[in-house]
């Protein structure tokens, strides 16, 4: 009869051990955005970010999960603001930072975005977690002068600062029917899991899906 005690207890310590080492290895990755990522006008479950949480859970490992905290109409200087509690809200292991988008459409200085833009870097670092930097565009509208200026702002800090980054802004999204939506800015649910998928592809390439990181 003890040595049956013994074994119980025995089970009961390993699966203790094993949830807590699944724990230890979980994954939170946190989209802090706009609308852009936002699911804009489309059911959040369409969303590329909640397309992402179901992929990797599903397909990766089911201790990851993706949460977002993007809001449409946000800028930078909003963003700056509530980083800090968003990352004890959240308690991230990545941050997927994708900002700037509205800045540029009200045609904010490119110093001041840049400025937002590191110093929510700055914090997330602070903070303890991976940050990737998504690079977005504006409409061609807005002159190819401050449209070059604005697009450079991304790539241009991503290697200042040593960071992951990856472009969103692909010219064939605008160019195949169906993809944008009418307002010629936000990308459409046949495009979200194009999104999601090269998320993916991308964060493979970075070595930030391993359980164990």
């Amino acid at each position: 009869m003890n040595k049956v005690i013994r074994l119980a207890f025995l089970v009961i310590a390993l699966k203790f051990l094993l949830a807590s080492l699944s724990f230890a290895y979980a994954k939170n990755i946190l989209v802090f955005g706009d609308s852009l990522s936002a699911a804009y006008r489309m059911d959040l479950e369409q969303g590329w970010v909640n397309l992402l949480d179901e992929y990797l859970s599903s397909n990766v490992d089911a201790s990851f999960k993706v949460s977002n905290a993007s809001i449409s109409g946000e800028t930078t200087r909003g963003g700056l603001a509530r980083i800090n509690v968003t990352l004890e809200e959240f308690q991230p292991d990545i941050v997927l930072l994708e900002l700037g988008a509205n800045d540029g459409l009200q045609g904010y200085p490119i110093d001041l975005i840049t400025a937002n833009l590191e110093g929510m870097i700055d914090q997330v670092e602070t903070y303890g977690a991976q940050i990737v930097l998504l690079g977005i565009s504006i409409p061609p509208s807005y002159g190819p002068r401050y449209v070059d200026q604005f697009r450079n702002i991304f790539p241009t800090i991503a290697q200042q600062r040593n960071l992951p980054f990856i472009d969103l802004y692909k010219e064939e999204f605008y160019l195949k029917p169906g993809y944008i939506q009418r307002d010629g800015l936000h990308p459409t649910e046949i495009t979200q899991p194009i999104i999601r998928d090269a998320l993916v592809d991308f964060l493979n390439e970075q070595n930030l899906l391993k359980s164990d990181n």
